[in-house]
């Protein structure tokens, strides 16, 4: 519904967030949770309330080749008897047996009563959450119950060392469902990295759900594949699957038939980018620039205008830490120049995007000039289809946050 009011793309990424802004604890909602349920655990008049934004990593458990999301040496079953298991493997082995392999790392937790945060090697089974209390042994006498998953929600913790003195700014939280307000009863966690973080939240939700999570990508992906006419208004005036690639070399176009003609004229069209030097929206006048040209990228959903650094860093981190998640933003060093921040291994990276000017025409480039665009439109367009100077294609940009409910 908040797809199609909003006049969003239909695709599975979009996701309703669950936030408690006093405790700064944020969640995506699995797709089989009932809204009017969740909302009923918030205390009342407090300032709990839903957010509707892209979430590009809600399914990147079962998508074929994600980077390292569980690391060899967090899962025990890959280090049993040397044999490592692909995150593949891993996936269908929970699916198919319903039995988990042991997540297991450092992390630091806040001693409940005390503002001290100590390190504990845990281990997450089936059973529940475990920490050794003698370094990293594992023998039963050693392992501490800690908590239920299934009793549980586990949240992002967005402002963990300003709130709540965090070594690490990579925090999460296990909320008990009979925790309603206030920190008492929060089990406060940070990792030592990003991946490990991540690592740590994809089994939780993985143990918690199982096959149930599954289903809903099943069914994200069904939806998907539907022509968007069926059972809501038309998003396109066209299907996809009447577009075909077309050659117009000749006097008059030709539908190219064969797929590796296609691909190869494809290529060829990507590598024309950089040889261009035509300003698709110049003046006549080679000698000046449009005011178009100019402000053109300002109507683009991926530019966000002058943000910080850090809220750059917030927002693809909100968005997914997926291969390929960018945004444009104006430099906050350069006034003249913008940044392009892509995500790439879980990791955010910025480019400098500097303007230069030749024989009177302006253009945008990233490497000293050795590859120029007439604007910031055409430098997208080129990367999503090439990946030039950087670690991977641009693949899904950051969108603003659409809607927000408060508890009422």
């Amino acid at each position: 519904m908040l797809v199609q009011k909003t006049h969003a793309l239909h695709d599975e990424s979009w996701s309703l967030v669950e936030c408690h802004q006093h405790l700064a604890l944020e969640r995506c909602l699995e797709d089989h949770e009932s809204v009017v349920e969740v909302q009923a655990t918030w205390p009342v008049g407090g300032d709990s309330r839903f957010v509707f934004r892209k979430n590009y990593a809600k399914y990147e458990l079962f998508k074929s080749t994600p980077h390292s999301l569980f690391p060899e040496v967090m899962v025990s079953s890959c280090l049993d008897a040397n044999k490592g298991m692909s995150h593949s493997e891993l996936i269908q082995n929970v699916l198919n047996s319903g039995s988990c392999p042991e997540i297991q790392g450092f992390l630091h937790l806040k001693e409940v009563g005390r503002k001290a945060w100590k390190r504990f090697y845990f281990s997450l089974r089936r059973s529940g959450l475990y920490y050794s209390t003698k370094g990293t042994s594992k023998d039963p006498r050693h392992l501490q119950y800690f908590a239920d998953v299934n009793e549980a929600n586990i949240y992002y913790i967005t402002q963990g060392k300003k709130l709540y003195s965090m070594p690490t700014e990579y925090g999460f939280c296990i909320k008990p469902y009979k925790v309603r307000s206030g920190t008492k009863g929060l089990k406060l966690f940070c990792s030592e990295d990003e991946q490990s973080r991540t690592c740590w939240m994809a089994a939780f939700r993985l143990f918690k759900y199982g096959v149930q999570l599954y289903r809903n990508y099943q069914q994200s992906q069904s939806r998907r594949s539907q022509p968007a006419w069926i059972g809501t208004a038309p998003l396109r005036s066209v299907s996809d699957n009447t577009l075909v690639a077309m050659d117009f070399s000749g006097c008059t176009g030709r539908v190219i038939e064969n797929p590796n003609e296609a691909l190869t004229v494809a290529l060829e069209e990507a590598q024309a980018w950089r040889k261009k030097t035509s300003h698709r929206y110049s003046l006549p006048t080679p000698c000046q620039s449009s005011p178009l040209s100019a402000a053109i990228h300002r109507t683009q959903p991926w530019f966000h205008g002058r943000i910080s650094r850090e809220d750059t860093q917030r927002l693809i981190i909100q968005q997914g830490l997926v291969d390929g998640v960018f945004l444009v933003r104006e430099s906050q060093r350069n006034p003249k120049g913008f940044v392009l921040s892509l995500c790439h291994l879980q990791k955010v990276k910025h480019y400098l995007i500097l303007p230069c000017e030749e024989e009177g025409r302006l253009y945008f480039t990233m490497d000293d000039g050795q590859t120029r665009f007439a604007d910031l439109i055409q430098l997208v367009e080129f990367h999503q289809i090439n990946r030039g100077i950087l670690p991977c294609k641009l693949k899904h940009y950051c969108t603003c946050v659409a809607l927000c409910q408060a508890a009422s």
